[in-house]
């Protein structure tokens, strides 16, 4: 069974995790938002790509939902010291695989060979590929002003109400080598629970990726990134009832018209209707057990 998995980090990344496990070796294909990516301290940073590689390797940090287990800080304490950036946590481990990122993009290899080597290094089976080898950035506008994602996210903590997502990049970006050639010959197309606008938003701002989800052939089915109508972690459900007008399943369906055949939602969320049909079962992943028990019932959705 082929599977192509659109994500973003954290709660996208663990069920790409889920899906990893469950399926055989080289049937999964999560296409990973690069809207997030941001360049500090001279670096290269693809920070959803980063978590769908650490979970799928099972070498992320479980406890605290982002980065490398057992990181430490020394490298990003230091360059405080001597005046530099710290407004963006990188990890000593973490900044291993940001130096030979940064390097090999210096040396003109495109996103897409980069992130392929960086998964066979960490002996993930599973295809890894971001949206997209163009630039392509994310930026929220907010009452206070128009800020590039990771400013607005992480310098300003995303306190600021989002009236507005844009991509700057996104009309002249091309899908990356084998996007558009995994969707194609999908048996199931599934839609992470990452937030629609800012994760998934992004990778669907490249048009031709939105026009082959349009045109499956295959079923397409999305998890709601919600449980009670809140989000587990970030500003979802504010720039929802902002922006969409509540947090309902219906809310979240409304974000993938034409999209989606079915949405997942978890039982906190039930008894509800949207304008598809909704799949409840308990979406918590606390645990990588959770997220496969939460991939099989995925993946039987899209059956």
């Amino acid at each position: 069974m082929k599977v192509v998995c659109l994500s973003g980090g954290v709660g996208g990344a663990k069920l790409a995790a889920g899906l990893h496990d469950v399926l055989a070796p080289g049937e999964l294909t999560v296409v990973g938002n690069v809207g997030d990516d941001v360049e500090v301290l001279g670096l290269h940073v693809s920070p959803d790509l980063d978590s769908i590689l650490y979970a799928l390797a099972g070498l992320n940090d479980e406890e605290r939902g982002w980065g490398r287990a057992g990181e430490t800080w020394r490298t990003l304490e230091s360059a405080r010291d001597w005046g530099g950036e710290g407004w963006f946590l990188l990890g000593d481990l973490d900044l291993g695989l940001h130096l030979v990122r940064t390097q090999a993009l210096g040396s003109g290899e495109p996103l897409s060979v980069v992130t392929r080597r960086l998964a066979t290094a960490a002996g993930v089976a599973s295809a890894i590929v971001p949206a997209t080898d163009d630039r392509l950035r994310t930026h929220v506008t907010t009452p206070a002003g128009t800020f590039s994602f990771q400013e607005w996210f992480v310098g300003r903590r995303h306190e600021d109400e989002v009236d507005a997502v844009s991509f700057a990049g996104a009309d002249e970006a091309s899908p990356a080598p084998g996007v558009l050639d995994a969707i194609h010959v999908a048996d199931a197309i599934v839609l992470a629970p990452s937030n629609p606008y800012v994760s998934i938003g992004p990778i669907l701002a490249v048009e031709p990726i939105r026009e082959a989800l349009a045109a499956r052939k295959a079923p397409c089915v999305a998890v709601s990134p919600l449980i009670g109508g809140r989000a587990v972690k970030g500003p979802l459900d504010r720039m929802l009832t902002r922006m969409a007008g509540g947090t309902t399943p219906a809310h979240v369906a409304d974000r993938y018209p034409g999209l989606i055949d079915a949405l997942v939602v978890d039982v906190a969320d039930a008894p509800a209707e949207a304008a598809v049909p909704l799949v409840v079962t308990e979406t918590l992943m606390t645990e990588r057990t959770h997220a496969r028990r939460l991939a099989e019932r995925v993946l039987g959705a899209a059956t």
